[in-house]
């Protein structure tokens, strides 16, 4: 199961264990001093280096160097802790909305999904295969859990209330301004037949893809060898007609199928080290230039645009909302990128102040006590 090994690697490799470094040349401690109390969660230095490890990892993966990788993350670790503290209020907000049981199902559906596609037939099958690859399943698991989470809490309270809450008149005026967005673009629409190499002899599988292209383009049926000798797709889903943009095709996909015409099928293309992929030609659109209206396309564009400032204002109102604390050591770093755009806000909010020339001789008038006064929960 090289494949599958290598696949996962690429999810865990954030992941790695407590973190623990030297009191002395021969002895070793757990660090675990809290960096953040965040209402009844807390960030612990130890989960914080764990990140850590994890970004200067996915560094080296990218092909820096590790001295290179760390320093970034040096240079950058009140950001990272923020973003601790707003997973963390995240995590507790879909607790409070009841999201537990969508959040696991997601999560299940991806392990079956990975299960079906390198045609194993229990969920104990592919965490036997992690694990012996030296994948934690538990730890993936907890990787898929947060992300879920995240575009969960986002897709409701940020992306939804966008979509939902806009008017006609909105829509309206704003297709009427930004016709250029929507012409129809250029597409082709695909069906797919995957070979998997997942315990399989590559050779073997490349070998059998030439032997059903030659049969597809002798006039066999297509439906029907893609059920008998196909696995679950990497560019279709089910089996059904994929309708892609060339424009957002790779570079690999485009060269494929650059001079198919309809009913025509591709070479095997070579799919990131997964499988072989041919692919059906089932249609082909040209781009126009000619405007169109299609309501849920102006929705979503409206969502594109106005999501980055709405997510702030979102995760700035959970922040107003609960009791943070940061400790003494880590305060200077992070309460400026933490609370940056609460107090850019509060600046732009403040009117201005007019002043006047002072009568010669007068001191200006020291400020009250009350005037130092803070009533925000939040301590900075």
């Amino acid at each position: 199961m090289r494949i599958i090994g290598s696949f996962l690697f690429l999810l865990a490799f954030c992941m790695v264990p407590a973190l623990v470094i030297s009191a002395q040349e021969t002895e070793e401690r757990v660090v675990d001093e809290v960096v953040a109390v965040v209402n009844e969660g807390v960030i612990t230095l130890s989960k914080v280096k764990r990140e850590a490890k994890g970004v200067v990892e996915a560094g080296v993966q990218q092909g820096k160097t590790r001295e290179a990788a760390q320093r970034e993350v040096d240079e950058k670790q009140g950001e990272m802790i923020a973003n601790l503290i707003h997973e963390e209020l995240i995590m507790q907000k879909a607790k409070e909305l009841g999201f537990e049981n969508e959040i696991e199902a997601n999560v299940n559906r991806r392990f079956i999904d990975i299960m079906k596609q390198y045609n194993l037939k229990t969920l104990d099958q592919l965490y036997q295969e992690m694990e012996k690859t030296g994948v934690d399943p538990q730890e993936i698991r907890e990787i898929w859990k947060k992300q879920a989470t995240r575009d969960l809490v986002v897709q409701k309270e940020v992306q939804g209330k966008i979509y939902w809450g806009v008017t006609t008149k909105e829509i309206k005026d704003y297709y009427e301004k930004h016709k250029a967005k929507f012409t129809k673009p250029e597409s082709v629409t695909v069906r797919e037949i995957f070979l998997g190499f997942a315990g399989r002899d590559e050779n073997a599988v490349r070998e059998k893809a030439k032997q059903l292209l030659a049969q597809l383009r002798a006039g066999g049926d297509f439906e029907k060898i893609r059920k008998e000798n196909s696995d679950p797709g990497v560019i279709t889903q089910g089996g059904k007609p994929e309708k892609l943009k060339t424009a957002d095709l790779s570079a690999l996909l485009s060269t494929a199928l650059k001079d198919v015409k309809v009913d025509g099928y591709t070479e095997p293309v070579s799919a990131d080290q997964l499988g072989v992929v041919i692919l059906r030609v089932d249609a082909r659109e040209k781009a126009t230039t000619e405007s169109y209206f299609d309501e849920n396309a102006v929705r979503l564009a409206i969502v594109a645009e106005r999501a980055p400032e709405e997510q702030k204002k979102f995760l700035s109102s959970l922040r107003s909302e609960s009791y943070i604390k940061l400790s003494d050591t880590y305060r200077p770093l992070v309460s400026p990128i933490l609370f940056a755009e609460d107090r850019k806000e509060k600046t732009e909010d403040k009117p201005a102040v007019k002043t006047e020339a002072k009568p010669a001789g007068k001191s200006e008038a020291k400020p009250s006590k009350s005037d130092n006064k803070s009533s925000s929960k939040n301590k900075k």
